[in-house]
């Protein structure tokens, strides 16, 4: 499976699963792009899953569910490990959805800090 599409692939599933979401269709067909959603940002590469994060951002930064959007960032931030800018952005999203994620994005932000204060020596 070549890597365009793949990105491809899992971009079109986040759109169709924010569009489920916004037409309210839920029941099955919801499940079943939730399950596809899942199954292919589980295995994706780091850079197809901030490829799809990138897109879907910038198309509307609230249409994919924050289930969806903790799920793709931790996978990628797993798979990037040194990556403070990741990390950073990774926080402010969080961040974005209220007080319930707020440690964990004060973490992503000090861990960003730790990275770069390494690289800085």
């Amino acid at each position: 499976m070549d890597k365009v599409r793949i990105m491809s692939e899992l971009l079109d599933l986040a759109r169709r699963l924010a569009a489920c979401l916004v037409d309210e269709a839920g029941g099955p067909q919801l499940r079943e792009i939730e399950y596809q959603f899942i199954e292919e940002v589980t295995f994706a590469a780091a850079d197809d899953i901030v490829h799809m994060l990138r897109a879907m951002l910038e198309e509307d930064w609230m249409g994919l569910p924050p289930w969806a959007r903790n799920l793709a960032f931790r996978l990628a931030c797993l798979q990037r490990p040194d990556d403070a800018e990741l990390r950073r952005v990774a926080a402010a999203d969080l961040l974005a959805f209220g007080p319930d994620w707020n440690d964990v994005a004060d973490a992503l932000q000090k861990d960003a800090d730790r990275i770069e204060m390494s690289l800085e020596d």
